[in-house]
């Protein structure tokens, strides 16, 4: 059912309490998500701004139609067409046909890509407006690459200032509250962060770029309402100031280490390592994760998280294991700024993959600290020994 959120504005989305997986297999979704919807009735323009995913099409549709008559939506404005957001137009549009789709180019270019429909697209850029009545409009300001290319915010000069931001300033998290001040408040921002590093973070600069952009514009600001999780309503401009911070080389005291390990000796030598950070630098946080048995996404977050990453694998066929690697790939995607990282594993004849870990943590974008750390075979006292020197000396290096 819809929940009002003004007097003239309702949300009309989707609570999915079962999503666990997103964009595929590549993001995990373990608290949920929502897709979110909105209704503003303006006093002359009726405008929905954005569906909800394709599964939930002809529900969508169903409780549309017990908020409001389908024909008394004058525009539909989509800020962003990936399948979550636009899955339901399709339904929509055979509903009221000809109904005008406001969008960017890329947004049209990318409907037609998906749906193959000739829709009645208006295209829109930054600065253009949508005359609502009443002496209020709905603003366009593109927002390319947060996350996708045709992304736009929308920005509503009634009720003290509104800013539909699509999947900025987002969360993957299910709530049948709708408000940011009615949710626990270390678990929402968890899965905030996790949403910035996961999607966003490939792309700070132009977070930064477009946030600063935004905040310049100097905008009344009541409500930040994205395309998923929460709506921002308690102190909306702190998620904001996140997001700088975030976009910003972020980076905690923290150093995270992942590891593979096929018969526990690159685990012996990952806790062993951990053991001499500790030691040499007590305020420093150690966080550990076996990347075969972890969720990625929530390894990936860590690394997002932290001034330094420790990366192990035994050398296996020359190289290092899939779940290394696969983790690996991500967070070379992710583009991270200023870290630094090392390498560690065992081995039995050749040992080839620290010096591999090394090469491509390095064409990730990764200081390295030194050439790494490897032991053949099971690692005894000394050589557990040897590995809390290194883990010593590495702290000592992010001093």
């Amino acid at each position: 059912m819809a929940k009002k959120i003004t007097d003239n504005i309702s949300w009309v989305g989707k609570v999915d309490w079962e999503l666990k997986m997103f964009h595929g297999n590549e993001l995990s979704t373990r608290r949920g998500s929502s897709y979110n919807s909105y209704l503003l009735r303006g006093a002359a323009k009726t405008v929905l701004i954005d569906t909800v995913w394709g599964p939930y099409d002809k529900e969508f549709v169903s409780r549309l139609k017990q908020e409001i008559d389908l024909s008394r939506i004058d525009a539909v404005v989509m800020q962003h067409n990936e399948c979550d957001h636009s899955g339901a137009l399709t339904e929509l549009l055979r509903e009221i046909p000809g109904t005008p789709v406001y969008c960017t180019a890329k947004g049209e270019a990318i409907l037609r890509g998906h749906y193959h429909q000739d829709w009645n697209f208006v295209n829109v850029k930054t600065g253009d407006r949508l005359d609502l009545g009443g002496g209020e409009s709905l603003t366009f300001i593109e927002a390319p690459m947060l996350h996708w290319p045709d992304t736009m915010f929308s920005y509503y000069d009634g009720c003290g200032g509104i800013l539909f931001s699509n999947d900025g300033f987002g969360q993957h998290y299910a709530s049948e509250s709708l408000f940011n001040d009615e949710v626990p408040q270390a678990e929402m921002m968890r899965e905030a962060e996790k949403y910035f590093a996961n999607i966003l973070g490939p792309f700070c600069p132009m977070v930064t770029r477009k946030v600063k952009e935004i905040v310049a514009m100097n905008l009344p600001l009541a409500l930040i309402c994205p395309s998923h999780g929460v709506i921002w309503r308690r102190d909306p401009s702190s998620i904001v100031d996140k997001y700088l911070e975030w976009a910003d080389a972020y980076a905690e005291n923290q150093v995270t280490i992942v590891y593979d390990t096929m018969w526990n000796s690159t685990r012996l030598m990952a806790e062993a390592i951990a053991r001499g950070i500790r030691s040499a630098a007590p305020d420093i946080t150690v966080k550990l994760f076996n990347a075969a048995k972890f969720d990625k996404n929530n390894i990936l977050t860590e690394v997002f998280h932290s001034r330094a990453l420790l990366l192990g694998s035994p050398t296996i066929n020359n190289g290092y294991s899939y779940a290394i690697a696969g983790l690996l790939e991500m967070v070379r995607g992710l583009k991270l700024k200023k870290k630094t990282a090392g390498a560690f594993g065992s081995y039995g004849w050749s040992g080839e993959g620290v010096k591999l870990l090394c090469a491509h943590l390095a064409e990730a974008g990764f200081a390295l600290a030194d050439e790494g750390i490897r032991i053949q075979w099971v690692p005894d006292e000394a050589a557990l020994a040897q590995c809390e020197d290194y883990g010593r000396t590495f702290a000592g290096k992010l001093q």
